[in-house]
């Protein structure tokens, strides 16, 4: 948001001077007059055509703004940057403020001319700023104003004119205009109203178009400002952070088009490139530009035998901040839950001494899948010794105890207990596995792939930043050396013939700390049990050469 805008002047007898200002006192202090000064005419017909222009520009509001108490910072201090040295005109500058409170946003103007009184005029029109605030935005706002009015200068003098006797004229024409005795005025705008137009305009719509005169028109937006996207990996996961087909058009790139039919939050680059039948590269620089207007995130694959361990972030999830929890509960639950109990069972309070233990009689984890499952597919484990009445009374229940005389009936109506996605949240660690992670929780008699979906858990930890990937890396300590040493080269076809093969082990590329199991995964099309197999015989290193480390 910009908190003042001025235009600074050097004068050859007073040096810098600030000519007009918005809101008035920001940068210098504003004199009010006495009963028994003279008026300055300058400053009270600005303020008057100031509120009849933005009356006339917004009707029904008036963006005059009051003047404020104090300025905003030293102009004293700051002046001599303000106007600056020869080699620091033409150019633009960011000065802040001693207090460290705001930034002075402006361009310097030299116009040499042999009309101007020492053979130059020297000006600058400014912004001051948060300092805390984006100033890459404001940055083609200064430099537009510089050389839009460096333009008009040239061509009819219009900074150089007496200020004065320009807004009486201004005024004189707005009066005459209002009495109905002529005709649209011709006559410029004074500085300070174009000053305090621009600075609402810009802080309420982010853009002004403002007619300067008959024959000049100020036209200005702030555009935002997106950093460089990071570069896009073969096997990161684009997931969508809007609905992509809603705002797909006809008219857009066709290979952006078909890399976005694609993009379904399981699927890495590479594949989405194969089933888009479009070049890797090309797929990757369509998701940059996707990520560069915040469309989309990359995460990591995920794998059954992945890692992932709790950020600090986790505390907001078991507090449940803004409702953390609730909104985990509809994107990661599979069939909606509600709980019962025949001996007045209180799940809200699992702690309580009354409240019964979960039973560790489950059936066995057989299968697991990456892919999202339906209700209808999850595994049942639904213990077998149930009889026929009580399992057709409790047909979901994961949660059965035959030495209990709790029985807890889960339906599928509501959601799972918060507590439970507490729990499962927080119990992932950076020793264990996914699938050891599911084995504990199966174990311990909750049926997680019936009504959680796993991946949808983890994306969900990953993004709200409760949860971190932890990445495998394969070091070898002998290719290390060589890559320290300058050693490491091609080897000639008699050392591959010693080594048992006609060249180089192609993972021994892998093996230098910089390149994740991810990484090996996609590029090698293997999984990692296969890539843990081929380490194991690794030829390229002598045995216990190679280690794998967790990071």
């Amino acid at each position: 948001m910009i908190q003042g805008i001025f235009y600074a002047r050097f004068l050859p007898q007073e040096g810098t001077k600030i000519v007009a200002q918005s809101p008035p006192g920001c940068i210098v202090p504003v004199t009010t007059p006495g009963p028994n000064t003279a008026p300055v005419p300058s400053q009270t017909i600005s303020n008057l055509n100031a509120s009849i222009t933005s009356s006339s520009t917004t009707p029904g509001t008036s963006t005059t703004t009051p003047a404020i108490k104090s300025p905003l910072f030293d102009f004293a201090v700051l002046s001599e940057y303000i106007i600056p040295r020869e080699p620091f005109r033409n150019r633009y500058i960011t000065v802040t403020d001693p207090d460290n409170k705001y930034l002075v946003l402006g361009f310097p103007v030299s116009i040499p001319d042999p009309r101007y009184h020492r053979n130059e005029f020297i000006f600058n029109f400014g912004l001051v700023v948060d300092r805390d605030v984006d100033q890459v935005p404001y940055e083609r706002v200064v430099r537009r104003l510089a050389i839009t009015f460096a333009e008009m200068e040239r061509q009819s003098g219009y900074l150089s004119q007496d200020q004065t006797k320009a807004q009486e004229e201004y005024a004189w024409e707005e009066r005459r205009d209002m009495n109905g005795d002529g005709g649209f005025f011709s006559m410029r705008r004074p500085i300070e109203s174009l000053l305090e137009i621009i600075k609402e305009d810009l802080n309420n719509y982010g853009e002004c178009m403002i007619p300067v005169d008959d024959a000049n028109t100020i036209n200005m937006k702030l555009f935002p400002y997106h950093p460089n996207p990071p570069e896009v990996k073969s096997w990161h996961v684009p997931v969508a952070k809007m609905k992509l087909a809603d705002i797909v058009d006809p008219t857009w790139d066709l290979t952006l088009q078909k890399v976005i039919a694609h993009i379904d939050g399981v699927s890495d680059v590479r594949r989405i490139a194969f089933q888009a039948d479009v070049s890797l590269e090309l797929t990757q620089l369509a998701l940059r530009h996707l990520l560069y207007y915040d469309t989309i995130l990359l995460l990591d694959i995920f794998f059954f035998s992945a890692c992932y361990a709790p950020r600090p972030g986790i505390h907001d999830f078991i507090a449940n901040v803004d409702g953390m929890v609730d909104e985990c509960a509809n994107y990661v639950c599979v069939g909606a839950l509600g709980i019962h109990s025949n001996d007045n069972y209180k799940y809200s309070n699992p702690r309580s001494s009354s409240t019964t233990t979960l039973n560790n009689n489950s059936s066995a984890l057989n299968s697991f899948s990456t892919t999202p499952r339906s209700s209808s597919h999850h595994l049942s484990t639904s213990p077998s010794n149930l009889s026929p009445e009580t399992h057709s009374h409790y047909p979901t229940s994961p949660f059965y105890n035959p030495s209990s005389s709790c029985l807890i009936s889960i339906e599928r109506d509501h959601r799972l207990p918060n507590y439970l996605l507490i729990k499962l949240m927080t119990t992932f660690a950076s020793s264990k596995t996914v699938m050891e992670w599911l084995k504990m929780h199966m174990d311990a008699g909750i049926d997680v792939l019936r009504y959680v979906d796993v991946r949808r858990l983890v994306q969900f930890g990953v993004i709200k930043g409760c949860l971190y990937r932890v990445h495998k890396h394969v070091v070898s300590k002998q290719y290390l050396a060589s890559l320290a040493t300058g050693q490491s080269r091609k080897l000639t076809e008699r050392e591959a013939a010693a080594r048992g093969g006609g060249r180089r082990d192609p993972l021994q590329k892998y093996t230098d700390g910089c390149h994740c199991f991810d990484e090996i995964i996609t590029e090698m099309n293997m999984t990692d049990a296969e890539v843990m197999e081929r380490l194991k015989g690794f030829r390229g290193a002598p045995t216990g050469d190679l280690t794998v480390l967790h990071r």
